[in-house]
């Protein structure tokens, strides 16, 4: 009887120190310190605000380029799994209302801190359009509409850097000097852009962009003294040019020494296609970088380099003159 006394009393003893043994376990775990909070989250709605808030962060933070490559930016919708992104988003880019009417929609219903990138820009009015419609004899009036592709002039591009500086310097106090040296470093990449893009131009024998696109650097060319002809009005992927401005701008090809037709990114250039066909000149791509193909955003290309790439091909198409 003593014997198995010994033997029960040997076990219970056993059994307190293992579950000692646990629960030390479960302390040490415990006070292993507080854990790694998630990086902050910003989605951004266009390329161009995309690559300026990486910049940036660096590896501060997660940036989430809401359009899918290769996706025409003008008629774009957010799906479900896009709102669920932007509703556990830290800070959300979007350029304005004018640009994407569906984000200025959603300022009321998610919880990150929304900034509209235009703020401190003074959008560009569209000239008042009027058509003529021969059979009819009548005219026909176009509401006034302003022209929202303001980064393609690098200094607003500046502007949205400091827009994207400040709302960071707001979210992210900890890390704010990281922010702003990096930010200046691409500000200072922008003047020196600027620089660049203004003496080549003053070079060029022609001073007129000839589009067969809807034209998005009405701020670029106010910005370098340049003018512009398209077939287009505004900025819709699905509006057609009259048969009337093909042949108006077929024609001052024809009258003047016009060496390329331009065309936009991520659209079929179909109209710039016609006219080339037409005239023999050549055709050429001006990117907006309103979004850029897969293979361009695999690749990593700035909005620098496109603009870099912008001014090459304008070289051709004016004509440069060393």
């Amino acid at each position: 009887m003593k014997k198995i006394l010994t033997v029960v009393i040997a076990a219970m003893l056993v059994f307190a120190l293992s579950g000692c043994e646990s629960n030390i376990e479960n302390v040490v775990v415990a006070d292993e310190g507080p854990q790694v909070s998630k990086p902050l989250s910003i989605v951004t709605s266009l390329y161009p605000q995309y690559d300026f808030a990486r910049s940036i962060v660096g590896d501060k933070a997660d940036v989430i380029l809401i359009l899918p490559p290769g996706v025409e930016s003008h008629s774009f919708e957010p799906t479900p799994q896009d709102m669920v992104t932007l509703q556990n988003a830290d800070l959300f880019l979007y350029t304005g209302k004018e640009m994407e009417p569906w984000a200025y929609k959603l300022t009321e219903s998610i919880d990150a801190k929304i900034v509209d990138l235009s703020s401190g820009i003074t959008l560009m009015d569209l000239e008042e359009h009027e058509d003529e419609h021969e059979d009819e004899g009548e005219e026909e009036e176009h509401e006034e509409l302003v022209d929202p592709h303001f980064w393609t002039d690098p200094n607003l591009a500046i502007v949205m850097v400091e827009n994207i500086l400040e709302s960071l310097k707001e979210v992210d106090v900890d890390n704010a000097a990281y922010y702003e040296a990096n930010a200046n470093t691409l500000k200072q990449a922008l003047l020196d852009l600027d620089v660049e893009i203004s003496e080549t131009l003053s070079k060029t024998t022609s001073k007129t962009i000839l589009s067969g696109g809807h034209f998005a650097f009405g701020y670029f060319v106010e910005r370098y003294g340049l003018e512009h002809m398209s077939p287009y009005e505004g900025f819709s992927p699905d509006a057609e040019p009259t048969p009337k401005k093909i042949a108006a701008l077929i024609e001052t090809i024809n009258e003047t020494d016009a060496k390329a037709i331009f065309y936009e990114e991520l659209i079929d250039p179909k109209v710039s296609r016609v006219i080339a066909e037409e005239t023999g000149i050549e055709m050429l791509l001006l990117h907006g970088a309103h979004n850029v193909t897969k293979e361009e955003f695999e690749s990593g290309k700035s909005y620098i380099t496109f603009m870099k790439e912008n001014l090459e091909r304008l070289k051709i198409g004016l004509g440069y003159d060393e």
